[in-house]
């Protein structure tokens, strides 16, 4: 058997080679930011009423779900109204798995580099409503001329309860 001894450029060659094998499965994980973009823009730090405004109807587990941002005179946040929105599990025996609704509506800008914009929710309808019994605050996704509303549960995968301004 022959051994062949490597030195010098040859050696960190391999060496280095062997490292990116090593690390190649890491590159291939998504942040939460490359898994939005993969699938509906960039994570918006920031938006401003007048952007966010409008319809929105969903896709993939928000199928049938749809909302409207309705922009106030102050120049913040507005009126919202929902169908089809999914209840939370306080309110599932008396509302059923979803819900028609109306409330108002904010939008937040992201605090940090690693926060971003989101939109909050407040509803006044169905009546007895409470605070935190559904999902009420929404995340910001803007490429082009296309926005995305969504609920961040799971920042390695595409959001599966989005919601496209139409």
């Amino acid at each position: 058997m022959t051994r062949v001894r490597m030195t010098g450029r040859r050696a960190r060659l391999l060496t280095a080679a062997t490292a990116l094998t090593l690390l190649s499965p890491l590159a291939s994980c998504s942040s939460a930011s490359t898994a939005v973009e993969a699938c509906m823009g960039k994570q918006a730090v920031s938006a401003t009423t007048g952007e966010l405004e409008g319809t929105y109807t969903g896709e993939a587990h928000a199928k049938g779900v749809k909302i409207t941002l309705k922009a106030s005179d102050t120049g913040t946040g507005g009126t919202v109204t929902v169908r089809n929105w999914p209840t939370g599990s306080w309110y599932k025996s008396e509302l059923g798995a979803t819900f028609d609704g109306s409330g108002t509506w904010d939008v937040l800008s992201g605090t940090g580099s690693d926060e971003y914009g989101h939109v909050q929710l407040s509803f006044t309808e169905p009546e007895r409503f409470l605070q935190d019994d559904t999902l009420d605050s929404l995340s910001i996704a803007k490429e082009s001329q296309r926005i995305y509303l969504y609920e961040d549960d799971d920042p390695d995968v595409c959001p599966t309860f989005r919601l496209r301004r139409a």
